[in-house]
């Protein structure tokens, strides 16, 4: 295949590759080749037949106005084709393999507003699939194609009935036009319907029951390729966070650390996305889980005692990373700080001594919940017996989150919960947060984050509960009441023996004090082995992540 200069998909590469720039990672089609793959014998293993069939993201408008927002790719088409641009469409033949793209057709007057229109051969060879055509295309290539044999008459209408979704088996004899139909556990929200431009009456070969369980099957477990891909964008990421952290000073503005985020990881990695709003919580703000959005928009001013609690996270080629990072903004740990920071980095590492697979994640969670227990007591703002106070479930009140979740082309990834196949949301409480309590499985990325809180109203409610009340120590607890909270949140890998650590960031106390007064990082020597980090940077071809050999303390 040629190279040519492309921006945005490598300079003098293939041209089936992404790349950004000269410093970033450049990343190869042969992923969503990959991809594409692992869903078909996942399709196959449910006796599936025929064309599966996406709809890629459509570019938006601010309400009622022609004011684009900027594109991002929906993540179900992101994770088996890679296309950057909107309103494409595409088709995978189960008996063949062949992917097909199906592109919009531009006016001419396109290429005044918006550049170059590009050649079906030119999207052909980008995105290294066996053809590209046109959206008007798509009905009568699905008519004609020899995989269905549909042999149906044209028709003008134009979309498919919302609901309506033919068959509700997958093991049919014949061929179908297997589409998205599902609902996210996380948000309870389904994709959107399959709208075709020219449609002819396809109803009756439609197929909803298969392709959302396998693409979610096939997107929590990792391949190597989109290992590497999340590698580099954990630590353009966690690289970002470091430069926040070296930045921070009393009477900034919590903005000001969102906006230092954005900037590294757009200037140094090419990361013009972020996965999520960016949480900048600073002193009683970090008591806000999703602190940061339009009506606590980053906004507060931050004082030297404030502890700061930064939650961000950029994404590169559609895959995203999700850290949180916890500092004393005076660069000096206090001993309250020290106590709740110390109690939050143990339930790390005890979450990270228990991962490997076949570990129920719920288990993983009441390990970290048990520690945030502990770190309350040598507090001494609970006081008792440690096992009649988990009884009492107090370390819900002060961790009442989910350990972590799935992550990959969605910060909250999907696959989580999966009807008929992976364990139910569970009900005790604290648990019940979790937005994942499956078995791990080697090749999962999944966060670890802890947390400790002092949320007022939780806390109100705890001391209102005769079960509760007697093991709080409110005198100390009132001391409390304006720290905000403390979250540290790493991504890592489920390996065959363990945990592989992808976040790179200041974690001990010493760590986080040596950066904040000027000091190197990556850091000469490991001082924390137990948090599993796999130190690495990028290779000099930018097409790998390189081990760097970082001794022990």
């Amino acid at each position: 295949m040629s190279s040519f200069v492309t921006p945005g998909f490598g300079w003098a590469r293939p041209t089936s590759s992404f790349q950004m720039g000269h410093g970033t990672l450049a990343v190869s089609m042969e992923m969503h080749k990959e991809n594409r793959a692992n869903l078909i014998r996942t399709m196959e293993s449910y006796h599936a037949k025929g064309i599966i069939l996406l709809r890629g993201g459509e570019q938006l408008t601010g309400d009622d106005t022609d004011r684009e927002e900027v594109f991002r790719q929906d993540s179900w088409f992101q994770y088996l084709f890679g296309v950057k641009e909107a309103g494409f469409f595409g088709a995978i033949d189960i008996s063949t393999s062949k992917a097909t793209l199906f592109m919009p057709k531009y006016p001419e007057e396109y290429q005044m507003w918006m550049g170059p229109i590009r050649s079906c051969l030119y999207f052909q060879q980008r995105y290294d699939v066996s053809e590209v055509l046109y959206v008007d295309d798509l009905s009568e290539w699905l008519q004609k194609h020899p995989s269905l044999s549909l042999s149906l008459p044209l028709s003008l209408s134009s979309s498919l009935p919302n609901g309506s979704n033919g068959s509700t088996s997958s093991s049919s004899s014949y061929p179908k036009i297997h589409i998205l139909q599902g609902t996210n556990s996380d948000s309870g929200l389904s994709p959107r319907p399959m709208i075709f431009p020219h449609s002819i009456p396809l109803e009756q070969h439609f197929e909803s029951s298969s392709l959302y369980l396998s693409l979610s099957l096939c997107r929590s477990v990792k391949s190597e390729r989109e290992i590497t891909l999340m590698r580099y964008v954990a630590y353009i990421s966690s690289m970002a966070h470091v430069a926040v952290m070296r930045s921070a000073k009393p009477n900034m503005m919590e903005y000001q650390l969102e906006a230092q985020f954005l900037y590294e990881a757009y200037h140094k990695g090419g990361c013009r996305h972020t996965a999520y709003t960016s949480i900048c919580a600073c002193g009683p703000s970090g008591a806000v889980l999703h602190y940061g959005h339009a009506g606590e928009p980053n906004d507060k001013l931050i004082t030297e005692r404030d502890m700061a609690l930064l939650d961000m996270g950029a994404v590169y080629h559609g895959y995203s990373s999700d850290i949180t990072c916890s500092f004393p903004i005076s660069s000096r740990f206090s001993s309250q700080q020290t106590l709740i920071y110390e109690t939050v980095l143990n339930a790390q590492r005890a979450v990270f001594h228990l991962v490997q697979p076949g570990v129920l994640w719920s288990i993983c969670h009441k390990a970290a919940e048990r520690e945030i227990v502990r770190g309350l007591m040598r507090a001494g703002v609970l006081e008792g017996a440690e096992e009649e106070i988990f009884a009492a479930e107090l370390g819900c009140v002060f961790f009442p989150h989910g350990l972590g979740h799935l992550i990959g082309c969605d910060a909250h990834d999907v696959g989580g919960y999966i009807d008929s196949i992976t364990p139910s949301r569970p009900a005790e409480r604290g648990v019940n947060k979790l937005r994942t309590a499956r078995l791990l499985e080697e090749n999962m990325v999944l966060t670890n984050e802890p947390g400790c809180y002092f949320i007022g109203y939780l806390l109100d409610q705890a001391i209102a509960n005769p079960r509760q009340s007697p093991f709080i120590n409110q005198e100390v607890l009132d001391s409390y009441r304006t720290f905000g909270g403390v979250r540290l949140e790493d991504m890592f890998v489920v390996t065959a023996t363990g945990a592989s650590n992808i976040t790179l960031c200041p974690r001990t106390v010493l760590e986080v004090e040596e950066v904040m007064s000027g000091g190197s990082w990556p850091p000469v020597r490991d001082m924390a082995p137990e948090l599993k980090r796999r130190w690495s940077v990028l290779s000099d071809d930018r097409c790998a992540m390189k081990e760097v050999d970082i001794p022990l303390a």
